[in-house]
């Protein structure tokens, strides 16, 4: 199922969110088409199970030579386990930290990604994609151990939406990806334990805290789960500034031989 986050003209956001189900095998998950133009993004393109519906969606707004990237936040199985079926079908370069861009070939045959892998600085960057009047930014701003050691988000400055990829991430069965989340409270439940094992420690949730508060953000969009939108997006940065997760919970009780 395809939703669309913003349309403005011809820069489109949308998002593909029932491909994989709470409940099932597999852990649900979001995939994210930017389209500007006759060109566009891929977003955390996901893994096979994603794969036919995702292209599909994308074709009906250019043809598949005229993606400009593939954008991956990390590079876990649910990000870009499909990257070979896309360096495929497309030409397009794939942009993910320095960190994994000798890890992300073995996603796919041999040579596959020659050539086409650009590895991000932990800084992040700036990104202009695409060329002539179809020319668009995204920034790749650092999100690292959030959860993966390499790990970026992305911030359109034109919809003002924040991709975020596992940062904040909803799981639970009956959860509908496709309602967007406006108060911030009765979602901590779908929240909570996610986010207490898979971030690494507060101190990196209050560095990301203080980076993307003055950011113009209209929606937080993680890759599992449902949209943060309006007052519920500063709440999710309050929210996150303060919680103790990863390290900071673990103690010599969980270093212990098993007996």
């Amino acid at each position: 199922m395809s939703i669309e986050l913003f349309r403005r003209g011809r820069h489109v956001c949308v998002m593909f969110a029932n491909l994989g189900h709470e409940g099932g095998d597999a852990v649900q998950s979001n995939q994210f088409l930017l389209v500007n133009g006759d060109t566009g993004a891929i977003l955390d393109p996901g893994g096979n199970l994603a794969y036919n519906e995702l292209y599909v969606g994308m074709s009906a707004f250019f043809p598949p030579h005229k993606l400009a990237a593939i954008l991956a936040s990390h590079a876990d199985p649910d990000i870009i386990a499909s990257l070979d079926r896309w360096m495929t079908a497309t030409e397009a370069p794939v942009y993910i930290s320095r960190v994994w861009e000798r890890f992300a070939p073995h996603f796919c045959k041999p040579g596959k990604t020659t050539g086409r892998i650009v590895g991000l600085p932990d800084a992040g960057e700036r990104l202009r994609l695409g060329t002539g009047e179809s020319r668009f930014e995204l920034w790749a701003l650092p999100a690292h151990f959030l959860h993966a050691e390499g790990n970026f988000q992305f911030y359109d400055p034109v919809s003002r939406i924040l991709f975020s990829g596992d940062l904040g991430a909803s799981l639970g069965t009956g959860l509908d990806p496709t309602h967007q989340v406006s108060s911030l409270a009765g979602h901590i439940p779908r929240m909570e334990g996610f986010h207490r094992r898979y971030m690494v420690s507060n101190k990196v949730l209050r560095l990301w805290a203080a980076m993307v508060r003055p950011l113009d953000i209209a929606m937080i969009v993680p890759q599992h789960g449902a949209p943060i939108v309006g007052a519920a997006v500063g709440e999710f940065i309050d929210w996150v500034e303060q919680l103790d997760c990863g390290i900071d919970l673990f103690g010599v009780e969980n270093y212990r031989v098993p007996a």
